[in-house]
């Protein structure tokens, strides 16, 4: 944030498609052939229109929405070997106490179309230029008017094991571990695109009550510490500065009652190497645990993107409420160590999402306008 007298603002990364993309990604992912020109020509095109439409909102640091994925980590299976095994199933702790929310959740027309197989052979890299193709095709729809920053975001190796499940390594540890050395190659080739990388971990928070629901807490904290230290192994060639990470209780529109407290893992947070940390603090569940920062201190180096933003409602923040919530965080931790996001992506899977389209982009003007509010409160 340095040289910048004003809180940036930024997001984690999917965005609406366009209903003509998501309908060919539908088929993409239920298997139907489909010409590889004209799609890499509506991806370019859906890549622009987003584009635009965050730097129209005024947003500072923004990405492609992830219009070439079928999902912010199922995109996995397209461009690695070793996901060809059966199906996988997923729990969710806090809909199973309620079914008619369990049904809604499941619904969705974006988890109807997820391909999720199994790990059943030695991952390697299929599609090596896949992240550079990403990259290059966001720096060409913003050439014109470039904005203040770009990001592109990848999978953590923990989510990947959490969504493809293991049939083929003796060990979770050795399965994480060869994910990480896999996604090392992605990595770099989006540093060395000259974009920020965005690391995804949702296993970090939503794990306790999904694939680790069974754990206590202390055996979670863990599968923690093993699931950092394959993200700081697969980024030993990247400096801290240049790449970010999502920490994520799940963005469902669930109850989210067994959500892990952030101060239950915050200490093994401040482990993993990324110097910037994106987290949930707008929505009803976690938008208390600012008051942390009262007695947690932020370790030197690392910046905090508290979601200011919540993903799951139609309802537009108040540039005012914008601000209060940037406010709170730069009065505990600083105004240089604070930046202003949003929960989570608006679009995870292709077709998912309760936000009507028109409203993300009201919703992202919203943040821009309240972070020049708390701005002016800090830098008079």
């Amino acid at each position: 944030m340095s040289g910048h007298k004003r809180f940036l603002t930024t997001h984690v990364g999917s965005l609406p498609r366009p209903e003509e993309l998501m309908q060919i990604m539908f088929a993409r992912e239920d298997g139907i052939a489909l010409d590889q020109v004209a799609l890499e020509a509506k991806i370019a095109e859906a890549v622009a229109y987003v584009s635009g439409k965050q730097i129209a909102a005024g947003v500072d640091i923004i990405n492609d929405g992830e219009m070439s994925k079928p999902s912010y980590a199922t995109y996995i299976k397209d461009r690695f070997n070793g996901f060809g095994g059966t199906g996988n199933s997923f729990m969710f702790q806090d809909i199973e106490d309620f079914p008619n929310t369990k049904a809604r959740v499941f619904a969705d027309p974006g988890r109807k179309h997820r391909k999720t197989p199994a790990c059943n052979g030695p991952v390697s890299i299929r599609d090596v230029e896949a992240p550079t193709r990403d990259a290059h095709r966001l720096s060409a729809a913003i050439s014109a008017k470039p904005p203040t920053g770009t990001f592109l975001s990848s999978a953590s190796p923990g989510v990947t094991a959490f969504f493809f499940r293991n049939d083929y390594y003796p060990s979770h540890e050795d399965y994480v571990f060869a994910l990480a050395e896999a996604l090392r190659h992605e990595y770099e080739a989006i540093v060395n695109a000259g974009l920020m990388l965005q690391i995804d971990c949702p296993d970090l928070a939503m794990g306790r009550h999904t694939q680790f629901a069974k754990l206590n807490i202390a055996e979670f904290r863990d599968i923690l510490e093993l699931h950092v230290e394959a993200i700081n192994r697969a980024l030993i060639n990247i400096p801290a500065e240049k790449v970010r990470m999502h920490l994520c209780w799940g963005n469902y529109p669930g109850p989210h009652h067994y959500d892990v407290p952030f101060a239950d893992i915050v200490d093994i947070i401040w482990k993993a190497k990324p110097h910037a940390i994106q987290f949930e603090a707008g929505n009803p569940r976690h938008a208390h645990e600012w008051a942390m920062f009262e007695t947690v201190k932020l370790p030197e180096g690392k910046v905090l993107i508290p979601g200011v933003i919540e993903c799951q409602s139609n309802y537009i923040e108040h540039p005012e409420l914008v601000a209060q919530r940037i406010g709170r965080y730069a009065h505990l931790v600083g105004r240089d160590n604070v930046m202003a996001g949003v929960d989570c992506g608006f679009s995870i899977h292709v077709g998912s999402g309760g936000v009507d389209p028109d409203v993300v982009w009201a919703k992202m003007a919203a943040l821009s306008e309240g972070a020049a509010l708390a701005s002016k409160k800090f830098w008079p």
